[in-house]
């Protein structure tokens, strides 16, 4: 299955919300849409949380943002990510057609 992180940033109604019950919420919800967690870490910085997770497809990515952002009030940014070594093999496909 595809893997995506979901980077989040809390609005001040989702930081009112914040507890352990509603992380649970969101395990559930991520196996609703056929997901899996792989991990969740709340973060220092620009983003609050980024969530881990493998799904069947790009339509379960933007379904999986849209109910979790109406869950907790949390604004995701989502991307699909690649294991690096599938990226070199694509990579140097690529390369190959160029010209040097």
């Amino acid at each position: 299955m595809p893997t995506y992180f979901l980077f989040g940033a809390y609005t001040p109604d989702a930081i009112r919300g914040i507890s352990a019950a509603r992380t649970e919420q969101v395990r559930e919800e991520i196996a609703r849409c056929g997901g899996r967690v792989r991990e969740i870490y709340a973060l220092l910085g620009e983003r609050d949380v980024c969530l881990i997770v493998d799904l069947p497809g790009s339509a379960e990515a933007m379904r999986l943002s849209i109910r979790l952002t109406r869950l907790t009030g949390i604004c995701f940014t989502t991307s699909h990510a690649i294991p690096i070594d599938e990226f070199d093999r694509v990579a140097q496909g690529e390369l190959a057609d160029v010209d040097p």
